[in-house]
């Protein structure tokens, strides 16, 4: 049997091919569609996404306790337990399918008034909005079963049969866009198509390798009540998930109310810089968080230790480098991928990055809240998303789009970078919280160091004009390794984790 080491390579090595080709393709995606169908319309679709973010709130945290409680079954090969949970889930999805469904029809009455100042034709609106609402209603209906493949670290099978038909999916819209008359039409068709061929090759996937699973939804009313711990997780979870809904959903409506759509869409392509890179650790690190929920279903603490350590440090590094070369790249990139007029100013930039920092760092203080089950600090969440949508709010009245990213900055420095670790090395580790407060110090001190330096050496070494890809291209190498390469050698000197997690990557052990 392969280790969980073993199991999460294999995991990162296909999430790392599959998001490359993905974030090739988003990239000429979202150029075609601005080309061909304009930023409003670019924009018109960030916004109904968002929409329906809403109304997913109601599934908010079955996963996580699933996923939670799929641990210790799938330790011990327990055929029947996996069974009864996964019907729970399949039960519990199929009551917040029917909470989403009324919900959008409410919502679609309230379009006029929503999309008044849109100046397309408002069944763009509904159609933009209903085939992602089609996607989710899929989600709830089939693919939930994926919950399996995930906690077993078996995310390349969601990848191979799920995800790789989505490929597909954009490289056929890109050529409807770039080609046929009424391409709008012609992507909201593929997407429809394809996004039901996934789903369906998805559960042929789950039905070959786990034939036990035969769901009879019958009886989750039952089944629930002989796991209580599963409702229990789901309403703590539920409040958690709420505060990330906030951060990921609500700074592009609050962009549209102060500014337009245009602005969505500017933003909207960075986020698709920020956001193809989040999809990438955490599909690669999904498998290891798995790892770490078997992990602790072990007990050895100074192991579970190590392996923090380990986490932290490998996270710290990679997220790290790509931050710097975001940085260092993106106002280049931007103008030779769209132009002058989509690219922010740096104050802007620097904002959104550390957004995407604190997102990314935080998943290995995440990873061990999940393996342990610590969801009881409701409070939390609740304070997080009040400051980061009061904090959006008032500060964009003020200064724009730099205040609503301000807003979301500060409500994640007090919540996420402040109390959940504290909360976790007290709760969890039962260790004190100054040796995290030093442990975090060294790593900050590192990378300010390899910034200085790398910084000085680019004054001599860079292409100052960039005049095209190939200029780009040559920046991007040059950053990129030489950054990664100091930063790794300060942190391998001075920071025990790193060290470590080199020598389990060399030996997969």
């Amino acid at each position: 049997m392969a280790s969980r080491t073993q199991k999460g390579i294999k995991n990162s090595k296909v999430a790392m091919l599959y998001y490359i080709l993905s974030m090739a393709l988003g990239f000429i995606s979202r150029k075609v569609f601005i080309e061909h169908l304009g930023a409003d319309v670019l924009g018109l679709n960030s916004t109904a996404q968002n929409l329906l973010g809403f109304l997913n709130l109601a599934e908010l945290g079955i996963g996580s306790a699933i996923a939670f409680t799929l641990y210790k079954p799938l330790a011990q090969n327990d055929h029947h337990t996996i069974r009864e949970i996964i019907t729970v889930q399949g039960w519990l999805y199929r009551k917040i399918s029917t909470i989403v469904a009324i919900g959008a029809i409410v919502l679609m009455c309230f379009f006029p008034l929503i999309f008044k100042s849109m100046d397309l034709p408002i069944w763009y609106a509904y159609a933009s909005f209903g085939i992602y609402l089609y996607s989710s209603l899929l989600t709830y209906y089939t693919n939930y079963k994926q919950i399996i493949l995930s906690a077993n670290q078996e995310e390349y099978k969601i990848t191979y049969s799920y995800k790789l038909v989505l490929l597909f999916q954009t490289f056929a819209q890109i050529l409807a866009i770039s080609y046929f008359a009424n391409g709008y039409i012609w992507w909201l068709v593929i997407q429809f198509v394809f996004s039901t061929i996934a789903a369906w090759n998805l559960n042929r996937i789950i039905r070959k390798d786990y034939p036990y699973l035969r769901i009879s939804l019958s009886e989750g009313r039952l089944l629930s009540k002989k796991y209580p711990v599963i409702i229990q997780k789901v309403k703590q979870l539920f409040i958690h998930k709420f505060a990330g809904f906030v951060l990921t959903q609500t700074s592009s409506l609050i962009i549209y109310a102060y500014t337009s759509l245009f602005m969505v869409a500017v933003y909207g392509n960075y986020m698709l810089i920020v956001n193809s890179i989040t999809m990438m650790f955490t599909a690669i690190f999904n498998g290891v968080t798995a790892g770490v929920g078997n992990l602790v279903a072990e007990g050895e603490k100074k192991h579970i230790l190590d392996v923090f350590e380990e986490l932290f440090s490998s996270r710290f590094l990679c997220v790290s480098t790509f931050v710097f070369c975001i940085y260092k790249l993106s106002a280049s990139f931007m103008t030779l991928w769209l132009g002058e007029k989509y690219v922010f100013e740096d104050l802007i930039v620097i904002e959104i990055l550390i957004i995407m920092y604190i997102v990314l760092t935080r998943t290995t203080i995440d990873a061990f809240i999940s393996a342990y089950g610590l969801f009881r600090d409701v409070w939390a969440p609740i304070v997080e998303a009040t400051l980061n949508l009061s904090l959006s709010v008032v500060l964009g009245y003020y200064y724009g789009i730099k205040g609503i990213l301000l807003g979301v900055i500060l409500s994640l420095l007090i919540i996420v970078k402040g109390w959940k670790p504290y909360f976790v090395f007290k709760n969890a580790f039962h260790i004190p919280y100054t040796s995290y407060v030093l442990m975090y110090v060294k790593h900050l001190l590192v990378f300010a160091a390899s910034c200085f330096i790398c910084n000085t050496c680019y004054k001599y070494i860079l292409i100052n004009n960039v005049r095209n890809y190939t200029d780009w291209v040559i920046n991007s190498v040059i950053v990129f390794c030489t950054f990664s390469i100091v930063l790794y050698a300060f942190m391998y000197t001075f920071i025990p984790g790193i060290r470590m997690f080199t020598s389990r990557f060399i030996h997969k052990k």
